[in-house]
């Protein structure tokens, strides 16, 4: 798909955009970008825009120098629904951002008209272990040669999907940014920048905020346990779908299973048809 750009309030942000209807907003994680939606977005039944987070992707210079936090990423994302005239969508979010679209519900939840949450961080979820050994190193990640970091993240792939297939893809289009970016320094710079204290701050306030969601979650993932699943499904009033086998990467593995839930939400809610779509 076509890459759109902009700047907004000093900061390009970049985004795909399929297709025409009731709005729906995707929000990738760590270490991908947009290009993880590819299998969802032809499924969705509306608009789908996929948006890239600053500093990842082909956005990973955008982040030098700024504030790249989870917490600091709904603002961006805030920002750029407001740039593009989105008053209420559907948002999925996977992995980190997950996490953004939960800051994001509750500073603004009138922009929220569904949430679909898969395998998402949530709580003390997370930074994964190999996250946390990754900040411990510090400077000396930062200059891991090109075949060890690739190394690396293959096996974070390997880890991640339900077969080797969709492994080699995923690392052959996630780890391509990167080489243009700087390799693990970019990386380093990302996971500098996590701090699990942006979802414990929000977390009491998922409860009290009455927006549909949609809970979609790899039950074998060994990096966001499906107890958080569970608990995310009991505090938001949501529906879980446990793909029974299911590791992280839900959107490449298992794209029918979200683009399900998502279009459950946009099905649901006939009245906003006219407000979710392109104006």
């Amino acid at each position: 798909m076509p890459t759109d750009t902009a700047i907004i309030a000093g900061t390009r942000m970049r985004w795909q955009d399929h297709g025409h209807g009731p709005a729906v907003v995707l929000v990738h994680g760590i270490p991908t970008s947009p290009r993880l939606w590819r299998h969802v977005v032809p499924l969705v039944e509306g608009r789908a825009l996929a948006w890239e987070m600053v500093g990842y992707g082909d956005s990973i210079a955008e982040g030098r120098g700024r504030d790249i936090s989870v917490a600091r990423q709904a603002d961006y994302l805030l920002a750029w629904l407001d740039h593009l005239g989105i008053h209420t969508a559907v948002l999925v979010g996977h992995d980190l951002g997950g996490g953004v679209l939960q800051i994001a519900a509750t500073r603004a939840p009138e922009r929220f008209a569904g949430l679909v949450l898969t395998n998402s961080i949530a709580y003390d979820s997370w930074p994964i272990p190999s996250v946390k050994a990754m900040r411990a190193l510090g400077p000396l990640f930062a200059r891991t040669p090109q075949p060890l970091f690739r190394a690396s993240l293959a096996a974070l792939m390997l880890r991640g999907h339900d077969n080797r297939q969709h492994a080699s893809e995923a690392l052959r289009l996630h780890l391509s940014p990167y080489r243009q970016h700087g390799g693990a320094g970019a990386m380093a710079r990302q996971v500098q920048a996590l701090d699990v204290q942006d979802t414990l701050a929000v977390a009491p306030q998922l409860t009290s905020l009455g927006i549909p969601a949609r809970i979609v979650w790899g039950a074998a993932d060994q990096f966001q346990k499906v107890s958080y699943g569970e608990r995310l499904a009991a505090d938001l009033d949501a529906p879980l779908d446990r793909i029974s086998g299911g590791k992280h990467f839900t959107p490449e593995d298992n794209p029918d299973r979200i683009a399900a839930a998502i279009n459950a939400l946009t099905r649901d809610r006939p009245g906003d048809r006219s407000r979710l779509a392109r104006e």
